[in-house]
């Protein structure tokens, strides 16, 4: 398996020899709600909205005993039914506990493209948890999602009364191959998974395009500025805090700048040494900016996801894609 694999096991050890913080949910507005899981299931936000009559959960962790753990708070705060969950984009920790769900009978929603992508992402995904980080086996690792419905462009939720949940599938593919906004009219709450990751390190890995993660900042930041079309909502990312859209778009643009910026320097710094980024060697290196990445933006939480990810994008920046 690749070194970049390796590297990710490396980086697992290491978030897990520290501990964690601990599950919690906690109350966003009257009736969104937040889950945030441990490091474990890489401090994933899933969110419900409870209408009054039955219940919408956005995302739905890496695993389902997490999964489970967002049933739970959903339980403890209503009795409603769950109707639907929306799968925002095709990352395992979106779509891995669907079937939690599925199981109280409720429909999973996700746009054509981010259905279309789910197999290949699973098989990915899954093989290196199996096979390389072996923190799974054939029989304990999730199995593929299935998705219920499916949409192009934008689709309502059928809900009952006036409540209203609005899917927009955005031009751009964002942090992944594809990306799904939800927008809640009533509480001027918008959804937007891994696309923003207010005040929190974000997930650098890309999404997957014939077998091989290749990000596409470019493309990350025309996604984010999509969000503008919302101009009075609150934006709720995948990771981190809450906050106005305008400051959700001006804080994501410049963390990725500053990304790509740190990355490119860290390689002409390398010099004869930059091919030491694209082989065995590059542990260290991914290590060496994941710390310069916490000191750069020191006001961000989470700089262990940088030591994650940051492969993708040294790997389209430093080594040719």
């Amino acid at each position: 398996m690749s070194f970049t694999m390796r590297r990710w096991v490396v980086s697992l050890c290491a978030v897990l020899a520290v501990g964690c913080a601990g599950s919690k949910a906690n109350l966003v507005d009257a009736d969104v709600a937040r889950y945030t899981s441990d490091a474990n299931g890489f401090d994933t936000h899933s969110f419900f909205y409870d209408t009054g009559a039955e219940v919408v959960v956005f995302d739905a962790q890496f695993t389902e005993a997490e999964a489970r753990k967002v049933l739970a708070a959903i339980r403890a705060k209503t009795g409603n039914p769950i109707r639907y969950v929306v799968v925002t984009h095709p990352n395992p920790d979106k779509f891995n506990g669907v079937g939690v769900f599925q199981r109280e009978g409720a429909k999973v929603v996700a746009s054509e493209a981010t259905a279309a992508a789910i197999p290949a992402v699973h098989a990915y995904k899954k093989y290196f948890w199996v096979n390389v980080a072996k923190m799974f086996t054939e029989e304990t690792y999730p199995a593929q999602a299935t998705v219920d419905v499916t949409f192009r462009g934008t689709y309502a939720l059928p809900l009952e009364g006036d409540a209203r949940v609005e899917l927009t599938e955005l031009k751009h593919p964002g942090v992944t191959t594809t990306q799904t906004v939800a927008y809640v009219p009533g509480r001027k709450a918008l959804i937007v998974g891994d696309l923003v990751h207010h005040k929190t390190h974000a997930w650098l890995e890309g999404g997957l395009r014939d077998g091989k993660v290749v990000p596409d900042v470019e493309a990350w930041k025309a996604a984010v500025d999509e969000l503008a079309a919302w101009p009075e909502a609150t934006v709720y990312g995948g990771r981190g805090e809450a906050a106005p859209v305008t400051d959700a778009i001006t804080a994501q643009k410049q963390y990725l700048d500053g990304m790509v910026a740190l990355v490119n320097a860290y390689a002409a710094e390398l010099g004869s040494r930059k091919a030491e980024l694209c082989g065995d060697a590059a542990a260290p290196h991914h290590a060496e900016l994941q710390k310069r990445a916490a000191a750069a933006f020191p006001d961000y939480a989470l700089p262990y996801m940088v030591g994650y990810g940051v492969y993708g994008l040294v790997n389209q920046l430093a080594c040719g894609g």
